[in-house]
């Protein structure tokens, strides 16, 4: 895997996902879990050098018993579900245009959903409002519901500002945008045979 670009302001374009089966674009400073952590096979977890902001692309089965947006819904509660989120809320959930995803050839139908899921970091009693922004790319070809999520948290006040931090601002929105509709497929056989 190639290192982080050196340069902390540019993104890293073109980052092997899966084994190099997709590639994407990932906001500065982004640091790969898997360097720090195990993480599921079918799982890529970023996250930010400096606040608590997370990126996760999950390959998940395709959930064929919802459709359009209940689709997004049921994959934001399946989360919350698993992240032991004490509370949820949906603010929206749109349709996203295929023709601006580098996946439009692949996917049938993608959404974008915004919201709030009230969860405790692990070891913490105190749960935090977190922002939740998801992207559900689903692609029936191969059975497979791709879920772009973007967890941003509330700014910790405890952390550092010096120096080294303010040259890495938090990951914005955009950042996510750009993620999402880079995504490419390089290697369909990930899906395994079909």
């Amino acid at each position: 895997m190639p290192a982080p670009s050196a340069r902390p302001m540019e993104p890293t374009r073109h980052y092997p996902l899966f084994g190099g089966a997709f590639s994407a674009t990932l906001p500065p400073g982004a640091l790969d879990v898997s360097d720090l952590r195990p993480v599921p096979d079918n799982q890529e977890v970023f996250c930010h050098r400096v606040t608590d902001q997370s990126l996760v692309v999950e390959l998940l089965e395709l959930q064929a018993h919802v459709q359009g947006e209940e689709a997004a819904r049921y994959h934001f509660e399946d989360v919350g579900g698993v992240q032991g989120a004490r509370a949820m809320q949906v603010d929206s959930v749109q349709p996203l245009p295929l023709e601006n995803l580098a996946l439009r050839s692949f996917c049938q139908e993608a959404w974008v959903l915004s919201g709030k899921q009230q969860v405790a970091k692990e070891n913490q009693q105190v749960a935090k409002d977190v922002t939740v922004h998801q992207a559900l790319l689903r692609l029936p070809r191969y059975q497979t519901d791709l879920l772009l999520t973007f967890n941003d948290p509330p700014p910790d006040n405890r952390l550092s500002l010096g120096p080294e931090n303010l040259s890495l601002p938090p990951w914005s929105l955009g950042d996510f945008e750009q993620l999402v509709t880079s995504l490419t497929l390089h290697d369909p056989n990930i899906f395994g045979p079909r």
